[in-house]
């Protein structure tokens, strides 16, 4: 025998909307954190405030390639866009701040 609920035990149950909504009816919005920069991330996205265009840098103050971690990270939350492909090293993403990322390297 199978443990299939009948059909009108399906629909005896109002499906619900919206299961973010509160008891009453009314929807609660959902806060969600907002991410900051880690210490690495802001130190990477600082170093754009002074150039021209924003253009973020490939190599770090000891001449060490940026973390792709870093790099993707702050792509991931909109502090920096893909600017141009870089035709000599195509996997070397070269990217410049938005103004989000412009307000979380000013962030201290």
């Amino acid at each position: 025998m199978s443990a299939r609920p009948s059909a009108r035990e399906t629909d005896s149950a109002p499906a619900d909307p919206d299961p973010g909504s509160s008891v009453g009816g009314s929807a609660v919005p959902v806060k969600r954190p907002v991410p900051r920069p880690s210490k690495a991330q802001r130190a990477y996205l600082a170093r754009g405030l002074d150039q021209p265009g924003g253009k973020l840098p490939l190599f770090d103050h000891n001449g060490r390639r940026v973390s792709a971690r870093t790099v993707q990270a702050c792509l991931d939350n909109g502090w920096a866009e893909s600017w141009f492909a870089n035709p000599l090293k195509p996997d070397w993403q070269v990217c410049r701040l938005t103004a989000e990322g412009r307000r979380a390297a000013g962030e201290s």
